[in-house]
């Protein structure tokens, strides 16, 4: 494998990788600049994986995947728990986030209004209800929405698709 990825032709955004880390390397003092811009030359010029690996062998902090121990790793999958549908009767995280929000903000805009209306010595327009109106309608139609389509992900995209 090692051998095959060295003869495989790099992209731009390798030949960018390559030329940050260099110049990572001149912050760090670990280049000179005349040394920098010959790598730099060379890096612009690579054409394969082996000829940026070899522009960054000497450097720490380099290992190239063939030369490593550690077997790379698929990335995470989604949070199971976040692909369930809703008819284990648990709503998914982002929406219980947002309504927590929502509850914090609105509390702080009432106990500020409360507070104004108590140093006022009387009850002073109920502006909180700007904050709370608005923003609490668009949670609950989000939230009825997920209650309708389930917590599925394919059904939401379905219903975004159409």
């Amino acid at each position: 494998m090692a051998d095959r990825r060295e003869n495989l032709r790099a992209a731009d955004v390798d030949r960018q990788f390559v030329a940050e880390r260099l110049k990572a390397a001149l912050d760090e003092g670990r280049l000179s600049l005349g040394e920098y811009d010959d790598r730099l030359k060379d890096a612009y010029a690579a054409r394969t994986y082996g000829d940026l690996d070899a522009i960054l062998r000497d450097l720490p902090g380099f290992h190239p995947v063939g030369g490593s121990q550690i077997e790379p790793q698929e990335p995470p999958v989604d949070d199971p728990d976040e692909r369930k549908g809703s008819s284990d009767g648990r709503n998914p995280r982002w929406l219980l986030g947002v309504w927590s929000a929502w509850l914090v903000a609105v509390s702080v805009n009432v106990v500020i209004w409360a507070l104004v209306s108590i140093s006022g010595g009387e009850p002073v327009y109920f502006w909180p209800m700007w904050v709370a109106g608005p923003w609490g309608a668009v949670l609950l139609a989000s939230t009825l929405s997920v209650k309708a389509l389930g917590n599925n992900a394919d059904a939401q995209k379905r219903y975004r698709d159409s």
